[in-house]
């Protein structure tokens, strides 16, 4: 008999496994790591009462937790309208290739369905090939575009 997916919203007691997912993600992704407090920091964004962030987790049928989407409300200027980001989804090396994935953008559908979105969006690596044929078979667009970020120092 197979086992359908668990996919369901992170408590506060997955912090602690939330952020080992998030340090390996930053390694798949070849990406500086990152600095120490990301629990301390991400609590307060994913569980207060008005928290405009959300993470589906995925769990093996162990009831592991294998994997995660983050997404938050985003507004497209050029369409006048609200859409669901997706920052990120990532799924560990071993939990790859049993259903999590679509699973977990299932998930993602349902939740930007829940808030009154008509559309998600995301970006993954160029070099993600493995990602960009997921991507594609689900029947998502990919845009060229790339993605920049400006540090802000604070003023003195």
């Amino acid at each position: 008999m197979e086992h359908t997916p668990v996919i369901r919203r992170a408590r506060v007691g997955d912090l602690p496994r939330l952020v080992e997912l998030v340090h390996e993600h930053v390694a798949y992704e070849r990406s500086a790591p990152r600095p120490p407090g990301l629990a301390e920091r991400l609590g307060p964004q994913l569980f207060a009462g008005d928290a405009r962030l959300w993470v589906l987790l995925a769990e093996t049928p162990g009831g592991a937790v294998a994997g995660y989407a983050a997404c938050s409300a985003e507004f497209a200027f050029w369409d006048a309208r609200h859409y669901l980001h997706m920052d990120c989804l990532y799924l560990a090396q071993e939990a790859r290739g049993h259903g999590l994935g679509a699973a977990l953008m299932d998930g993602v559908r349902e939740l930007a369905r829940e808030l009154g979105l008509e559309q998600v969006q995301w970006q993954t690596p160029d070099w993600n090939e493995g990602a960009i044929r997921f991507y594609d078979r689900l029947g998502a667009t990919g845009f060229p575009k790339r993605r920049y970020a400006l540090p802000v120092e604070p003023t003195a």
